[in-house]
């Protein structure tokens, strides 16, 4: 964590206060109410202005696309990747089944609360679609700023090869004075988890916490990521940085 002692003793009291008080109690229904007028911005892309994000951060402003007609699922994947290799973000090259589920689900549940592994405990972030992206927002801002509070982190989803290739490519943009590169692709797995599983029980969870606020239990996120070893990998390369 980037922070003074002393900023750190206060965000770990903050969480201490979040426990007491558990989103799947009291407040989670007027939680639910900040993100749908948080959801209205995104769609007025204000988040992103804020911390300088591009305002329309299109495929073919990355990649020729008339030339990626030429080429292969396999070799794209591979531009792609080497593309973003040094630069200072996440990338991917996921099915375009895997994509449809996700935002086909996303229509329906658009809000999700999301645990970041820290060295001690975790950070919960709030996930919120808007189209084919994803705003990643610390729960902590939230709660002090409101429906102004900015974006951390922006995964973009491209389908415009879908059709003819049957991939979907993704990136991010990343507030680096919140987040670093394992972190922002940390969110981005537990992302591809919680909307991408064929387990019902785990997207059981982002239902209840979009339909039925009352019921939802923020520990059973830490849960599903503790089960699937994401928080002891994060904490690991961590340790080692």
């Amino acid at each position: 964590l980037r922070m003074k002692p002393d900023e750190y003793e206060a965000c770990l009291a903050k969480k201490e206060e979040v426990k007491k008080q558990p989103l799947g109690h009291s407040k989670q229904g007027e939680f639910i109410r900040l993100m749908e007028e948080k959801s209205k911005r995104l769609g007025e892309r204000a988040t992103g202005k804020k911390i300088g994000f591009s305002k329309d951060k299109t495929l073919q402003s990355i990649l020729n696309l008339d030339m990626m007609k030429e080429k292969t699922a396999d070799e794209i994947r591979q531009i792609w990747n080497q593309y973003f290799a040094l630069k200072n973000t996440i990338s991917a090259v996921i099915p375009g089944t895997t994509f449809d589920l996700m935002h086909s689900r996303s229509q329906q549940c658009p809000t999700f609360l999301y645990a970041l592994p820290r060295q001690t405990g975790y950070e919960f972030f709030v996930g919120q679609w808007s189209a084919t992206e994803l705003h990643f927002s610390s729960l902590i801002n939230i709660q002090s700023l409101g429906e102004n509070s900015p974006s951390q982190l922006i995964i973009y989803h491209y389908p415009d090869l879908q059709k003819e290739k049957g991939i979907v490519l993704l990136t991010a943009e990343i507030d680096t004075t919140f987040l670093n590169v394992q972190e922002a692709q940390c969110l981005a797995n537990e992302a591809q988890l919680f909307y991408a599983t064929d387990c019902e029980k785990i997207f059981n969870l982002v239902e209840t916490f979009n339909h039925k606020p009352n019921d939802f239990k923020h520990m059973s996120v830490i849960a599903e990521i503790e089960q699937c070893g994401m928080g002891g990998t994060l904490r690991n390369q961590s340790a080692e940085t």
